[in-house]
């Protein structure tokens, strides 16, 4: 499959001059580059956020209402906030 790559003056340079060292062609060398850092993607783990609740009943019966505003405010009180 053919697609256009746009990649800034200084990097394609050095990765003809990369190519050209080792003997190979800037298609080969941006394919191993792909090729690694897809490698290197699928080792890392996807991002888990772990279970932060707790056993409690919730808000308290005189917050079942409150806004999100009114909670943060509550949450801040005493604290300089």
């Amino acid at each position: 499959m053919k697609t256009t790559l746009d990649l800034p003056d200084p990097l394609l340079d050095e990765a003809r001059k990369v190519a050209a060292r080792e003997g190979t062609t800037l298609r080969a060398l941006v394919e191993l580059g792909l090729r690694k850092v897809i490698a290197e993607r699928k080792r890392q783990p996807a991002f888990r956020l772990r279970k932060a609740s707790f056993a409690g009943r919730g808000l308290r019966p005189e917050l079942q209402d409150s806004d999100w505003e009114r909670l943060r405010d509550l949450s801040y009180e005493g604290r300089g906030g």
